[in-house]
This record gives structure tokens, sequence and C-alpha cells, in this order.
């Protein structure tokens, strides 16, 4: 059966990372729905940037989506087109905040000839993919595509987002500019099936069927998947902070490998209190991992009412030197209160949350500040505070066993704020996660153009690769060209292949216009297992530009190509 769905989802944060890949390459083609003179066919002339060669602002735009799309080709297998029916309009956008763009799976299939999962919903794309076949075949237009994807053309006015416009280059060199490769990429990972269908207000299933993205979600509180809870407890679970992870094996393993241990507060004085507490990390000043400290916690008390958000001067400065201050989250910038105490030559901080919930990141930049700082939810500053008079004894240093993103079995988290944030909540990873993820609900300053992080493993779980053939070792009879890794890459990439016979082999890299770039290989190589690095440069050693290249093996009767893409 089929269900026509068009989403509209929120922005979120973005980060890749190279992973080894099978073969197999979808085919992912841009469908322009702008009209005349507007979106991809804006005549406005702009000079080449960080390696797009568009000549005019519409060109631009167009080659920069399907850069991102050949990104995601690359990492997926699928012997049907994936069509994304693509426009540039005015969206919402103010000096300060806007919408940059949205994407999602136009049509959802479930029964579907070899489906994984019975009576669940697939987005289009997968459902070929899965299906071998296009399930929604038509005309070349807009209603057989599988993808929508709606970007905010206002970016690039005066009047939207002050001081930041669209950065159409593909090497991240974006400065202050908003990059739209790694906008896309996320936006398209959506489209891919990164994507709750679960109404998350009230917790319904769409059409009455599960999702098979929803089918991996676990609520910690109640210790069940979500298909096994009624539509009250999802919805309920969908505002569970830092308690739904993603059950699925491959994200499991590949977060464990990927994420970094958590910072944590652990008390160690007095025993009523003593234990591990979740904590949220600062943007600014040291992380915790690179300087931990220990040391009695002191209350900061400043000389406006409320007293303790050290958001005004100090009374007890010299109470501060040479312990870790605790102070109340209140009406001054997190950097202020953390400054203040550092002045006072205090080594640490704690901020204590003041609203109920789990703690919260805290941003800001300073140059200034040197000593780490850590938030703690309301909660637990409660208990804190009740053990000061004890002799509060904590350190502020990086878990052993908890990483940053996970919950305590080594799920991944998902986002699950209260309260809800449509278009957000649950449909993307949990912003605790270190490093930041490409599927985070907000863009990270620190985030480049190096791979796609869990995105990769996840959609692993979701039937991506299912039915696809598992690498084949030598085997004494058969040559094998296998997938750069990692890739997309930066600076360099392994390209491995195994050779059924002794004899001349050949092995070169092209770009997408089929020019000769670099010669690997050429000789006589024995039978077995090769790998060959690519260190991103052609034949006369200088670096070539990002974008997406072939590689191509040529070994007896055997010929085989690859496609990869170098990323800077």
């Amino acid at each position: 059966m089929k269900n026509q769905l068009q989403t509209t989802l929120a922005l979120a944060g973005l980060l890749w990372l190279g992973a080894a890949l099978p073969a197999a390459a979808a085919t992912i083609a841009i469908v322009n729905a702008d009209g005349p003179g507007e979106g991809f066919n804006d005549p406005t002339p702009t000079a080449p940037v960080g390696g797009n060669t568009g000549a005019t602002r519409g060109q631009q735009r167009l080659i920069a989506f399907q850069f991102a799309a050949d990104v995601w080709g690359a990492l997926l297998p699928s012997d049907v087109e994936i069509r994304v029916t693509a426009s540039f309009d005015p969206l919402t956008c103010t000096e300060t905040t806007a919408v940059l763009g949205s994407a999602g799976p136009r049509q959802v299939f479930a029964d579907f000839p070899s489906a994984p999962l019975p009576a669940t919903w697939y987005p289009v794309a997968l459902a070929n993919k899965i299906a071998g076949v296009d399930l929604a075949p038509g005309a070349a237009n807009s209603a057989a595509d599988d993808i929508i994807a709606r970007f905010n053309v206002s970016i690039d006015d005066a009047a939207c987002l002050t001081g930041s416009d669209w950065y159409y280059g593909l090497d991240g060199d974006n400065g202050n500019d908003i990059d739209l490769v790694v906008v896309l990429l996320h936006e398209f990972g959506h489209g891919l099936g990164f994507i709750s269908l679960v109404n998350s207000s009230t917790g319904a299933l769409y059409g009455g069927l599960e999702d098979v993205y929803s089918n991996f979600l676990y609520d910690n509180t109640v210790g069940l998947h979500w298909p096994a809870l009624t539509s009250g407890q999802r919805a309920a679970s969908a505002i569970n902070p830092r308690n739904v992870g993603f059950d699925g094996p491959h994200t499991v393993t590949a977060a464990a490998d990927l994420l970094a241990f958590a910072s944590e507060l652990l008390v160690t004085a007095p025993a009523a209190v003593a234990g591990s507490y979740m904590v949220g990390d600062a943007s600014f000043g040291p992380p915790v991992a690179a300087n931990p400290v220990s040391g009695y916690v002191v209350e900061a008390v400043d000389s406006v009412d409320p007293a303790a958000d050290a958001c005004d001067a100090l009374l007890n400065g010299i109470a501060l030197a040479g312990n870790i201050a605790l102070v109340d989250r209140g009406s001054c910038a997190f950097t202020v209160k953390v400054q203040a105490a550092q002045d006072a030559g205090a080594v640490g901080v704690i901020v204590v949350n003041n609203v109920a919930g789990p703690a919260a990141a805290m941003g800001g930049s300073s140059a200034t500040i040197t000593i780490p700082s850590v938030m703690v939810s309301q909660a637990d500053g409660v208990l804190l505070r009740s053990a000061l008079a004890d002799g509060l004894y904590v350190s502020l240093q990086q878990s052993a066993t908890l990483r940053a993103g996970m919950d305590p079995a080594g799920r991944p988290l998902v986002y699950t704020p209260n309260p809800l944030q449509q278009g957000s909540s649950v449909s993307h990873f949990d912003v605790s996660a270190l490093p930041n993820l490409l599927m985070e609900p907000a863009i990270n300053s620190d985030l480049a153009h190096d791979g796609v992080d869990l995105t990769l493993a996840l959609f692993r779980d979701l039937g991506w690769f299912f039915g696809a053939p598992a690498p084949v070792p030598y085997a004494g009879g058969r040559s094998v060209l296998r997938q750069n890794a990692p890739n997309p890459f930066n600076p360099s990439t392994e390209i491995r292949f195994t050779l059924a016979q002794a004899g001349p082999a050949e092995l070169k890299v092209f770009n997408v216009r089929g020019q000769h770039v670099r010669r690997l290989v050429a000789g006589n190589l024995d039978a077995g297992d090769h790998g060959v690095t690519w260190d991103g440069r052609d034949d006369r050693g200088a670096r070539v530009p990002s974008g997406v290249y072939f590689y191509k093996l040529k070994a007896g009767d055997f010929e085989g190509m690859q496609r990869m893409v170098l990323l800077k």
C-alpha cells in the first residue's frame, strides 16, 4: 500500500566523517522547480568561489545542490534513480533568525516487495532501493520525484541574517556565511530516511502504521521501543530529554567508535551525595577532558538578588579562591559568570540549571576564560547545595565509561527536549553528542566537510544496504575493485583491490569530465590483495579541488570503476 507524504523539517547541525562503503552507488538527480529568473535560474553574474565554477548565482546554487547530491550518491547503493524536486523560495527571515531550508520524502510505502518489516512505512527513495524498482513511476515531472527540497532565497538579501549570505563554495571555507553544501547534506538526510513519521504532539502513528526510523527508538524510562508504546506514551517520550536512544545495531557500534567520552561531575564527599552526575559542556574555555580539576565547592554570592547567579559584584571572592564555584543560571551570559568566578581565583565552575530537565550545553565565546565549567540539572543542583555545609568535594573530569550523546547502554540519544520543538524533536540526534553530528538540530561552528558520521550507520539500520553483497575476499579466482575508504575524504584515501592473477595492472583517477588526473598504478602486480593511497594530487603533484572523482582499474580481462568524493 502507498500513501502520500510531504514534510517540512527544521534545519539541524552538521558534521561529516568518512567511512568504508559498499561498491554500488546511487544516482541522485536535482529537478529544477524554479521559474524563469528566480532561484536556480537567477541570472545575477557571480565570480567562481571555493571550487564552484558557476558564472551566475543560479548556476552556483545548482552546482552546490548537485555536489551534495553526489556526496550522498557515492555513499548509498541504489539501482533506482533518486529525484529531488528543488526550489529557492522566500521563507521566514529576520536580521537575526531565519528558516534556511527543508527537505523530506514525497511519499512513503509499506508492504512493498522485499520490505524487511511488515506494516512499516519506508520513505520512497529507500523503498525503491530495497524493492529494486521505482514504486512510483511516472513522467519526468515532480509528481514522480522522491524528495522535496525548499531553500530560502532571502538569505542572500541584506535585510536577512545581517552579515551572512549563502556560501556556494564546495570547500567549506564559508567564513561568516552559511555553507549551503553542509545544510543540503543535512536536509537530504531527512529526505533519505532520517525522519520519524509519528505525530510528536499526540504520539499517533502515521496512517496507523509504524515507520522504520521510529521502530528503533527506545525509551529508557519505560524500557520499551516506540512500537510497543501507546500514543500517550510516545507523546511523553518525545519530551523525555536524554532518555530516548536509537537502538539500531550498526548505529550503536559506530557511536562507540566515533563519540568522545562525556564530561562528568564526580562527587567523592560527603557520602550522601557521592556519585557521578551528568553535565552539560561549555563552548568556551578549556574542555574538561583537557583540564580536569578537583576541589571543594563554594557557592558564589553577589551583591544583587538573586544573589547566587554571579551576575553582579561577588561578595565572597576570597572564599572562592582555589575552589570550584557553584552559581545559578540567571540573567547574564554564562561567560560573565565564569569570568567573575575565575577573576576571584576559582579553579572551576558548576552552573545549576534554573529550569526542570537535564543539564544543558552552555553557549558563548571568550578568549580570556581559562578554567573549565559545566552545567548540572536543577534537581542535581538541589542535592549539591544540600551538601555544601558538609564539605562537598568534587572532580570535573572525563567519564571513563559514558560517551557524550549516548545513554548508559550505548545507544545514541535522539533529540527529545521539553517543551516539544516541532520540526526538530525526535528526528535528530541529541545536542549532547561530541563531536557534533550531521543530524543535530542546530548548526555548530566547528563543523567541516569531513563525512556523514553516524548517519551512514543509521541508514544501514534502516535498510539502505539491505541485500547488498558483502565485500568478497580474495579466493584465487576473482578480481575485485573495492570502494575507497574513507569516503568522502580529506586529504587522502586508500583504494583496495584484488587481482585474480598476476600480470600488468593500471589504476587511474579521472574527474567528472573524464579527464585524466592521476595514475596510481602502472606495472606488473602479483595475484592477491593490494592497496594504494591517493593523496588528492594530480600527476604534477598539485592538489586537486573538492569534487567527485572516479578511479578505474584495468587488469587482464578485468575492468572496474568506482566513484569517490574529495572534500576540503
